[in-house]
């Protein structure tokens, strides 16, 4: 590989996967930037923040890591950093072959891969549940009557709720496997899924009761600090799940916090995790608060920019600047400075023919963020999935119940008219 690279005297990043704005941050920061990305997800909106682009499948590491080591020879960058699901491992395996900074191969395969989570915190004696592996309608008969219903069944290695189903009865029992396996008939695009074979097994397990929350947490060296923890609003779509709505600061009682808070740094520990973000599902059970899931990446759905607005704290900035020295670690929890909320956009199912509202909601003074996903001629479809809302509304207040009520008033004052598809 021939690079004609005239040297700048900065730190250097390879920026693995993720949006736009992530690698115009580390060029804010002062960076210079290696930019790792789909060939279809790059544009000239990258180029003042980009000095040297590989674009491609980076999930193909048999592709990638040669070309990665190649330009590194020529352009050297001191680590590998995602934030985006399908960035974790290769980022993690370009700086363990090249001897850079950065978690280890191991830490990431454990938070990604969710049965060998469940294997490691049993080890541990940490968040104990009932959990197998499964390919099968037999699989799923066994465990229930080994564990009784309702159960969850859910892939292995996905996030974003695919694919996750709630077993309640019989009927689900003898179909659920079938649905699950169906999946893999849906058209994927490149990015939607974390492997090919994603639905060839399953993982069930015990169904935990009470309400879901996320701890939003940066680590340094090993010290791990909660930047926030967001509620989470009831889930609804039929056979699935989906997050209809997200709050920070949490409303729970801070005794509950307390041991939410303790059970995460027991959690990132038995992982093996050291530094930067992790975004840790939790059900507060009637037996005390359980592991759902967890990934050493900042939240999706707009978690960082609720962050930032609740605690001052922007989980980007810091992921890419604490480990040059060009940011300073956090010494302890963030004080609350205010409420933020999520509100998810649930149009009627159909093809859209009009979406208005959108000025307005920009101009009021609870807005945050909004990111609405579907425009004229797409087709909406039932909620099932995350992947299924029509977007989303993020709206500050005083508190969390006041940006809760303003994010609902935004998510209907934003119109997206359907009519039923031929």
């Amino acid at each position: 590989m021939s690079i004609d690279v005239e040297p700048t005297g900065r730190p250097r990043v390879l920026v693995v996967g993720g949006k736009l704005k992530l690698v115009r941050k580390a060029r804010e920061l002062g960076l210079d930037v290696v930019h790792a990305q789909y060939p279809d997800a790059y544009d000239r909106d990258h180029w003042p923040h980009v000095d040297q682009a590989l674009l491609l499948d980076y999930g193909d590491m048999d592709r990638f890591l040669p070309l990665a080591r190649a330009l590194h020879e020529v352009y050297p960058f001191q680590s590998a950093v995602a934030l985006f699901e399908l960035g974790l491992l290769p980022a993690a395996r370009i700086n363990e072959a090249l001897g850079l900074n950065g978690e280890s191969v191991e830490t990431v395969e454990l938070l990604l891969d969710k049965w060998r989570m469940r294997q490691r915190l049993a080890e541990k004696g940490i968040s104990p549940m009932a959990s197998a592996v499964g390919r099968s309608a037999q699989d799923v008969r066994d465990f229930v009557k080994a564990h009784g219903l309702p159960i969850i069944v859910k892939p292995i290695r996905e996030s974003g709720s695919v694919g996750v189903f709630r077993v309640n009865d019989e009927a689900d029992v003898e179909a659920v496997a079938g649905r699950y396996r169906s999946l893999d008939d849906e058209q994927w695009a490149v990015g939607d899924l974390f492997s090919a074979d994603s639905f060839d097994e399953f993982l069930m397990e015990e169904y935990l009761d009470g309400p879901e929350i996320s701890v939003e947490t940066l680590s340094f060296d090993g010290r791990h600090v909660v930047c926030a923890v967001t509620d989470k609003a009831a889930f609804g779509g039929g056979s699935g799940f989906v997050e209809l709505g997200l709050s920070q600061p949490s409303r729970h009682p801070e005794e509950t916090l307390a041991e939410v808070r303790q059970l995460v740094a027991d959690f990132l520990d038995a992982m093996g995790l050291r530094n930067g973000p992790s975004h840790t599902e939790i059900r507060l059970t009637s037996r005390g608060p359980r592991i759902i899931e967890s990934h050493n990446r900042i939240g999706g759905y707009g978690v960082n920019e609720m962050v930032e607005v609740s605690s001052g704290v922007d989980m980007e900035r810091y992921t890419l600047g604490v480990r040059f020295g060009l940011v300073e670690p956090l010494t302890g929890s963030p004080e609350p400075l205010g409420g933020v909320a999520l509100q998810a956009l649930t149009p009627e199912p159909g093809r859209v023919v009009e979406v208005n509202g959108v000025d307005a909601v920009r101009a009021d003074p609870a807005f945050v963020d909004l990111h609405v996903k579907v425009k004229p001629g797409d087709v909406v479809n039932p909620l099932t999935w995350n992947e299924d809302i029509g977007g989303y509304v993020i709206a500050r207040g005083a508190d969390a119940t006041e940006a809760i009520a303003h994010s609902k008033r935004l998510a209907a004052a934003v119109h997206v008219r359907t009519e039923p598809v031929a």
